[in-house]
């Protein structure tokens, strides 16, 4: 297992990871440039400009013509790592990404902020509860929901060494601390965080939090989980799921999106695929839209907090 924080405290806000991410690439790699959507102040990705104004843009609120400028720079040489909220970065550009970048093979890195309940006031205009099962459309496309500040940070670092579409999903402000500075991870490569012989639990990003403290109620009552952070849902880790749901009563999924396409549809299809017979409860948004409120507000009204996430588990082992 990976060695984790001992106190979940809230952590550095994720756009700043992002932006000290590509402050560095930048300064290692000439050929990096960063692209905005109007979000500059809001992203913090203005600081991009006063690094090296000669590679940034601000594409104004134009996001489809920023997936073909990045497409575009590319072609020219370049790697682009591109910026919106979530649903302007994968559910208004689809047909960009897909034919200027996926299918005429391009790279292009793209940060999408505030997925799912995380959006708080800007509405269900700007959520996104689709943007995983999207991106897991476009071939050999990589999509992951950052945990946390530190594997954000590292997340940003390894899409500048792949060629192809890259996908990251992540609030823009702080979330808890999972893991220590310095750790390494492996796109495609799950992370078991906690053991348990009784219930698998498979999350991804902002909810690794919950899983762990659902896994820590649970033992209280006697439940064991083993608890996975997923955070590569495309490449998905089969093996580690074919290796772990071994013995187990029940797998759970856990999400900040749809069941439906997202996490938990990935994980289905392994058990489904591989013949394995055991239960699965698919914990995430089902058949909603957005709505206006607080990202604490919203995480209730979707049933997305650790005390009703652990209910919906005891409830699914009667």
């Amino acid at each position: 297992m990976v060695e984790l924080k001992e106190n979940r405290e809230l952590g550095p806000e994720l756009r700043s990871c992002v932006v000290s991410a590509i402050e560095e690439l930048m300064a290692e790699n000439e050929t990096v440039v960063a692209l905005e959507a109007d979000l500059g102040a809001a992203s913090g990705w203005n600081r991009l400009a006063s690094a090296d104004p000669q590679r940034f843009i601000n594409v104004g609120i134009a996001e489809a013509n920023m997936i073909g400028v990045a497409a575009g720079l590319n072609l020219a040489g370049y790697t682009p790592f591109v910026h919106t909220f979530g649903p302007f970065a994968t559910r208004r550009v689809f047909d960009q990404l897909f034919l200027s970048g996926g299918y005429s093979k391009n790279t292009i890195n793209i940060y999408g902020s505030d997925p799912g309940f995380t959006v708080g006031h800007n509405g269900g205009t700007h959520t996104t509860w689709e943007d995983v099962a999207l991106l897991r459309m476009i071939p050999e496309a990589v999509v992951c929901d950052a945990a946390d500040a530190v594997q954000m940070k590292w997340i940003i670092k390894e899409f500048s060494k792949h060629k192809g579409i890259h996908y990251v999903r992540g609030n823009r402000k702080s979330v808890q601390n999972i893991y220590v500075e310095g750790t390494d991870f492996q796109l495609g490569k799950g992370n078991v965080l906690a053991e348990g012989e009784d219930i698998l639990i498979i999350a991804a990003g902002q909810l690794v939090s919950e899983a762990l403290t659902v896994s820590k109620e649970l033992s209280k009552q006697g439940i064991r989980c083993e608890v996975i952070d997923m955070f590569t849902i495309k490449p998905l880790d089969r093996q580690l799921i074919m290796d772990e749901v071994r013995g187990k009563k029940r797998v759970v999924t856990i999400e900040n999106h749809s069941i439906t396409g997202g996490l938990g549809s990935a994980v289905a299809e392994v058990l489904a695929e591989e013949n394995l017979a055991v239960p699965l409860l698919r914990i995430g948004v089902d058949e909603q839209f957005g709505q206006v409120g607080t990202p604490e507000y919203l995480q209730e009204v979707y049933g997305l907090t650790a005390e009703q996430i652990k209910n919906k588990v005891i409830e699914s082992m009667k």
